[in-house]
């Protein structure tokens, strides 16, 4: 088999393994390469050069072959799920019999946080002595280098291998699935299936720890930024705790993962799912308008990343102020914006608009400070088309019970409104953390949440493809844990803008974008895997969604200006 590999060929038997062209080549990558790439479409290691599919295989030109490493986002997520798989079987070797629960809630940081349940008299305790012997054994998997075997065999089948294992929610999800074989992975006796590609072998997943972390476990990993140390075992307090109450919230409503919302959507309970989750965010919105007027909060700052629903929910907070006494006044930072000339650039010259040299920092706090002394101020416009602030009359002077509420990425930077007293700021981190799971091993990032909101949104409203948006999110990615989530646990209070729905409505907008992309640009590896993603959905109208929600301000339909 014949490959373009960095504008040269390598010509390999048909019987080698894409491992044997990775170890020839691993010098000329600075992190260990762990997935194949041929033609935008991904392979594991351990397959037969000769078995890829290539669009350029009958034409003249050769296939195009890549390399990603561990360092890369699909690399970093491999190296993932085969450390969660050595951790499943390790823990259900140790103590199968005796696992009342063992499931993947989250990742938190630079870890997969589990929580392992143990049945009623077992007198096990989560502790140093008790990671320590699952560890042990993990690491027996990594010196023996055994194999992740991935196999192809019918949906029954998968079905049944489930139902014997004791798996039923997968068992339920894959009730709803279409194809008629499903991929299974089998590491030593333990069978499990993922979404998503696996390492080869336990020998490239070397770099692990195990620490205690709230009721659970946390299984700590390398950093994508730094595959070859271990990461941070620190856990962020706040975004811990609002993580535990969306999972116990979708626990209690019976939702916890998307087989039980397929379940639920085919029993038509669609809309009152819609009008519980909404009623439940409202619920605690109203909560935050309480303490604000309780704590005589006089500016309320808020921020979060790309796709949070920061809009909306700066709206929705206003109306809840209002309920409870007060008269806010949404104002939103972009319209801070420096006039476009005055910019700063990027290290590739581009205008860096993320940054917080971008916004007029001292225009901000000179107005702030002045309605806070009960000053009348003309605030801007941005005109985005033309790059330069704006003044149309939108006078405001603020009473005594008047209340701002700001939103923008930057919020939670004190540099941003370092003229006003720490007092008088209420700080709100908004993130849409994803309370979902598709199974109890297979969770759903917060990132592809907001990615798919992101891109509806961007189709709607300004015009991108969804090629455009997926091509500039791992440059939001960066910008977000520059300026954003470094400030997080500054926060008051966390809102999670998630509703446990969402998806099976976003699903009805996102798959005719994703459909869109050529099979033959960088960005079809990830509309692939998000195409695949929407299959385990069943799709949801959003006729019921109100048209206050959130999930307005991507879906359309909205009654805030949102865009």
């Amino acid at each position: 088999m014949r490959f373009n590999y960095k504008g040269r060929t390598v010509e390999y038997p048909d019987t080698a393994m894409f491992s044997d062209i990775a170890s020839d080549i691993q010098k000329e990558y600075d992190a260990r390469i762990i997935l194949a790439n041929v033609d935008q479409k991904l392979y594991e290691l351990n397959k037969k050069v000769g078995l890829a599919e290539s669009r350029n295989a009958e034409g003249d030109f050769l296939p195009v072959l890549k390399f990603y490493t561990t360092r890369d986002r699909d690399g970093h997520r491999a190296y993932e799920r085969g450390a969660e798989m050595m951790f499943l079987r390790a823990t259900t070797h140790l103590y199968g019999k005796k696992l009342k629960k063992l499931k993947l809630e989250y990742a938190i940081g630079d870890g997969l946080y589990f929580t392992v349940v143990f049945k009623d008299g077992c007198n096990i305790k989560l502790d140093a002595k008790t990671l320590g012997r699952i560890k042990a054994v993990m690491r027996k998997y990594v010196d023996n280098d055994e194999k992740f075997v991935k196999s192809k065999i019918s949906t029954r089948g998968a079905v049944e291998i489930f139902r014997i294992h004791g798996m039923k929610d997968k068992e339920r999800l894959f009730h709803y699935r279409r194809t008629s074989t499903t991929n299974m992975y089998r590491f030593g006796n333990y069978y499990d299936y993922y979404y998503g590609y696996m390492p080869p072998s336990a020998g490239y997943v070397d770099i692990f720890d195990l620490v205690p972390a709230g009721e659970g476990v946390l299984l700590v990993l390398p950093n994508h930024s730094a595959p070859e140390k271990i990461g941070s075992p620190y856990v962020a307090p706040k975004l811990f705790a609002a993580m535990n109450v969306s999972n116990t919230w979708g626990e209690n409503i019976g939702i916890p993962t998307v087989a039980a919302l397929n379940d639920a959507i085919s029993r038509g309970e669609g809309k009152d799912i819609i009008l519980s989750s909404e009623a439940y965010q409202e619920h605690i919105i109203g909560e935050f308008a309480q303490r604000i007027k309780e704590e005589n909060r006089r500016i309320v700052m808020i921020a979060g990343p790309s796709s949070s629903g920061k809009t909306s929910f700066s709206h929705r907070l206003s109306i809840q102020l209002n309920n409870v006494g007060l008269k806010a006044h949404p104002i939103a930072c972009d319209n801070y914006y420096l006039q476009r000339e005055l910019t700063p650039k990027d290290e590739n010259g581009e205008y860096d608009f993320e940054c917080l040299e971008a916004i007029n920092i001292d225009l901000f706090n000179r107005q702030m400070t002045s309605l806070l002394k009960g000053e009348k101020v003309e605030l801007p416009t941005f005109n985005f088309k033309l790059g330069r602030p704006e003044y149309n009359g939108n006078s405001l002077k603020m009473g005594s019970d008047d209340v701002l509420v700001i939103e923008g990425i930057h919020g939670l930077n004190d540099k941003l409104s370092y003229s006003i007293s720490p007092d008088d700021k209420f700080r709100i981190y908004i993130s849409a953390i994803t309370a979902l799971n598709i199974d109890e091993h297979n969770r759903i990032p917060t990132t592809d949440s907001r990615e798919i909101r992101r891109m509806v949104r961007d189709a709607r409203t300004r015009g991108f493809s969804a090629r455009e948006t997926i091509a500039r999110w791992q440059s939001v990615r960066q910008g977000e844990e520059k300026h954003i989530f470094p400030f997080q646990e500054s926060a008051d209070v966390m809102f999670n803008s998630a509703s446990i729905y969402e998806l099976a409505v976003l699903k009805t907008f996102a798959e005719p974008l994703l459909f869109a992309i050529p099979t033959d640009v960088p960005e079809y590896p990830e509309a692939k895997r998000l195409l695949k993603f929407f299959e385990y959905f069943l799709g949801l109208s959003c006729e019921d969604v109100p048209r206050n929600s959130l999930l307005r301000e991507f879906i359309g339909g909205s009654i805030f200006p949102v865009g």
